[in-house]
């Protein structure tokens, strides 16, 4: 039964993204934590103080999330009832990527699928704030993040953004794996090419592994030049194959890792128009992951 972690703030962009994860796992046990944190607004005026009641404060802050969340569950299950499915929430007074680390951990989380909604102005380009600290921070999981107007698509198109320069660990790729034989899903690796020239010795083994990774996978390789940025080339290409979900690693120096530092100016093009699947840099450090690996062992 697989755990998937669902951080809400009862907004709309937070339900699309429930709403793509019950789609996506229709057919598959799950279990689903929905999750909401809560920071009561303490005023910093002086003259408040005295008449501050900083309990009720926190009382009501959390009555209005725990309610939010019995509503959220009571929505899904009228719209989508579905008997594989089951739900547990947690209410929390607790910084979001805090709390979102906590129950990674505690109960074994496979995936969190939050919504990704870009800031107002020049910061929209890219995803929302606690969104990148969301990938930054969770460590040993893979976090889908599902733009705000995406409506859910099965995803049997599925590009994997690489530059082949690091090794990977099957580990790693155990839940791009899993998407491509759920779905049959056709994986397209891109390597985005800074200049026209052959790949090194390194990167010619590890893309040979990814390819031995993948052997029970229909996939493709392609490589593309870069158009002014690392993002707007991927966007380019998601848009021209049809893709229905982008997945990369998330590593010192990976696409990923660059995107989020890409000078503004370079990435105003860009917005995260189809769900992006981050995975992070596992090897061989999380311990729930070796169950996952010889489950798929077995199943061969």
């Amino acid at each position: 039964m697989k755990s998937i972690l669902l951080p809400t703030d009862f907004s709309d962009n937070a339900w699309n993204a429930t709403q793509y994860a019950v789609e996506l796992f229709k057919d598959e046990e799950c279990v689903f934590h929905l999750l909401n944190t809560y920071t009561p607004a303490i005023a910093n005026s002086r003259f408040m103080a005295a008449t501050l009641d900083a309990g009720n404060l926190e009382n009501g802050a959390r009555a209005f999330s725990e309610n939010g969340l019995k509503e959220v569950v009571k929505r899904i299950q009228k719209n989508y009832r579905n008997p594989k499915h089951h739900f547990k929430t947690l209410s929390s007074f607790c910084l979001l990527t805090e709390e979102i680390k906590e129950v990674v951990e505690k109960e074994e989380i496979d995936l969190v699928v939050t919504g990704t909604k870009g800031a107002s102005g020049l910061e929209e380009v890219f995803m929302g704030s606690n969104t990148v600290r969301i990938i930054k921070s969770v460590k040993n999981c893979p976090v889908l993040a599902v733009p705000q107007h995406f409506r859910y698509v099965a995803p049997s198109e599925v590009a994997f953004a690489t530059d082949f320069n690091r090794f990977y660990t099957e580990s790693e790729l155990i839940p791009l794996i899993e998407l491509a034989n759920t779905f049959n899903a056709v994986i397209r690796i891109v390597y985005v090419q800074y200049e026209i020239k052959s790949l090194t010795e390194i990167q010619q083994f590890n893309l040979s592994m990814l390819r031995k990774y993948l052997s029970d996978v229909e996939h493709y390789v392609h490589t593309v030049s870069e158009l002014n940025s690392v993002s707007k080339t991927l966007e380019m290409f998601v848009n021209e194959l049809d893709i229905h979900l982008l997945a990369m690693l998330h590593y010192q120096h990976s696409y990923m890792e660059r995107m989020t530092r890409e000078p503004v100016v370079k990435r105003m093009a860009f917005h995260t128009q189809i769900p992006l699947l981050v995975i992070p840099e596992l090897g061989m450090s999380a311990p729930y992951r070796h169950k996952r690996e010889q489950e798929m062992s077995v199943s061969k």
